[in-house]
């Protein structure tokens, strides 16, 4: 297993479209731009396009990376929402950002033809919560792009997902489940260098699991492609400090932190300059040969 902190080179480069980042100089922050009336920390906050690209401006002045758009509320027990109404709610947001700031953006969601309309309005990466096994239609629409691609773990759609909490040996079949997505993947012609991967924190897990999943992050570098974790406000943290969601911001932190030292490279948060500081401070702490002259 690799070393805690330090992942394979190889494991470290993310490639897609033109973009290429080096994640063992920079780890990365992908902001989170939630246009859903529901979504459980800031639900209804962008209700209009001209304060979602507001809210875009800002988390890259705040050294956002990618911003992350989502239109369909992923929390825990989150009613479905159709595809012309997620398509209502990303579409025009999407064409007013694209070339209007420099970093790429992300769609979050599992559905083919949301994915294929985002991409098409300026999209660079497709974020899917199932790691591609929701909809079939999935892996051919990424691969007929050179899109990014963010394979999640999960068991069901938020609606039921977490009815299904228990596992057997839990970075063991998180690991299997990944491993099956990135084969999907590979078999639709997806090169591997487009790929990062998601455990899953807050997906099908307990509290317990979403603690051990941050402990055992460096046993997922076997997997060969660079980690993203989405820890931010979620209700692990509110249950482990018994703070609510608006005071859930330093339990983020620590999460954000203790995952960097143990592998990760992106994270993907609501609150963009705190987390910004707290990746730089902990990637320079462990940085190879970082010490007082």
């Amino acid at each position: 297993m690799t070393p805690t902190g330090s992942p394979p080179v190889s494991a470290s480069i993310w490639r897609f479209g033109r973009r290429s980042f080096d994640l063992s100089r920079r780890p990365c922050i992908m902001g989170i731009l939630n246009l859903t009336p529901d979504s459980f920390s800031d639900g209804n906050r962008h209700s209009s396009v001209e304060l979602a690209v507001a809210a875009a401006q800002q988390m890259v002045a705040d050294g956002a990376d990618i911003i992350d758009i989502g239109g369909e509320s992923t929390r825990p027990d989150a009613p479905p929402v159709s595809v012309a109404e997620e398509l209502r709610r990303v579409v025009p947001v999407i064409e007013a950002l694209a070339g209007r700031i420099d970093v790429p953006l992300s769609i979050d969601t599992w559905k083919a033809e949301v994915a294929r309309e985002a991409l098409a309005a300026g999209v660079e990466v497709v974020n899917d919560i199932s790691g591609m096994e929701f909809d079939p239609a999935m892996a051919a629409t990424v691969a007929a792009t050179d899109a990014g691609l963010v394979l999640m773990h999960t068991r069901g759609k938020p609606a039921e997902m977490q009815r299904d909490t228990s596992y057997g040996d839990l970075v063991g079949e998180v690991s299997s489940y990944l491993q099956g997505c990135m084969a999907k993947a590979a078999a639709a012609g997806i090169g591997s260098e487009r790929i990062v991967l998601d455990p899953g924190i807050g997906f099908a897990k307990s509290v317990a699991a979403n603690l051990e999943i941050v402990r055992r992050l460096g046993e997922f570098s076997l997997l060969g492609r660079p980690l993203l974790v989405g820890p931010s406000r979620k209700s692990f943290i509110g249950t482990t400090l018994g703070r609510g969601v608006d005071e859930r911001l330093f339990g983020t932190a620590a999460a954000v932190a203790v995952s960097l030292v143990n592998g990760a490279r992106i994270f993907r948060v609501h609150d963009v300059r705190p987390m910004r500081d707290v990746v730089d401070m902990a990637a320079a702490l462990v940085a190879t040969g970082a010490g007082i002259a």
